[in-house]
């Protein structure tokens, strides 16, 4: 009965997706707009992570949002460990921000499982309706994502996973987290040993999400 009751307080992820990006790209908004529905004005910057555990299908996969500023590479570097999946973010009205992608970012997933899956999304979408306000092409954004993907030159923009998307209404979010946890599913057996500190406690946190967890361990 013991270890019935234990299975049922605790969960652990199958497998962990990252969220990385600059600050104020709009992280947690995006996984905000994917979790709850909602688009959500004032959102505070993350310390370290936050962790959440999404189902699906038979599976639990765990996000993590995590700090966008420099002086917290470190941490985002140990939330990186055993990550299956990344959604690379960076602000469609920001070229500095996509930048820091190459720079900054792409360097963190060395930590991450061989041949991690790499989904870019350029936030934000709603401020460049007309091509007013945009700051990277959907050229330089294709092009970024066939290299990190080592996606030959030619692949069609449809086998690209590039998206563009908006929090305050939604545009392109689901289709996103669908595309990283479809592929890493598919192409990645559940291993519950490469995310060692993806456990929730239920009888702790209430429900399946920790949204405000910032420490760097569970220690």
């Amino acid at each position: 009965m013991a270890s019935s009751t234990l299975s049922l307080k605790k969960q652990t992820a199958d497998y962990k997706v990252v969220l990385l990006g600059d600050a104020d790209v709009g992280k947690t908004s995006l996984l905000t707009r994917y979790i709850d529905g909602v688009f959500k004005d004032s959102i505070t910057s993350t310390i370290g992570a936050s962790f959440t555990l999404k189902r699906w299908g038979d599976k639990n996969i765990a996000l993590w949002d995590t700090a966008g500023e420099e002086r917290f590479s470190g941490l985002s570097s140990f939330y990186c460990r055993g990550a299956a999946g990344a959604l690379l973010c960076f602000d469609l009205t920001n070229s500095k921000s996509f930048e820091a992608l190459h720079d900054r970012f792409i360097p963190l997933l060395e930590n991450g499982t061989e041949n991690c899956v790499k989904v870019v999304i350029g936030t934000k979408s709603d401020l460049i309706a007309g091509g007013s306000g945009r700051r990277v092409t959907e050229r330089q954004a294709f092009e970024f994502t066939r290299t990190i993907n080592n996606l030959s030159t030619a692949a069609p923009r449809a086998t690209v996973p590039y998206y563009e998307t908006s929090s305050l209404t939604g545009d392109n979010i689901d289709v996103a987290f669908q595309k990283v946890f479809a592929t890493v599913t598919e192409f990645y057996p559940p291993k519950n040993d490469a995310a060692e500190n993806d456990t929730v406690d239920l009888t702790v946190h209430g429900g399946s999400r920790n949204r405000n967890n910032q420490s760097p361990c569970n220690c």
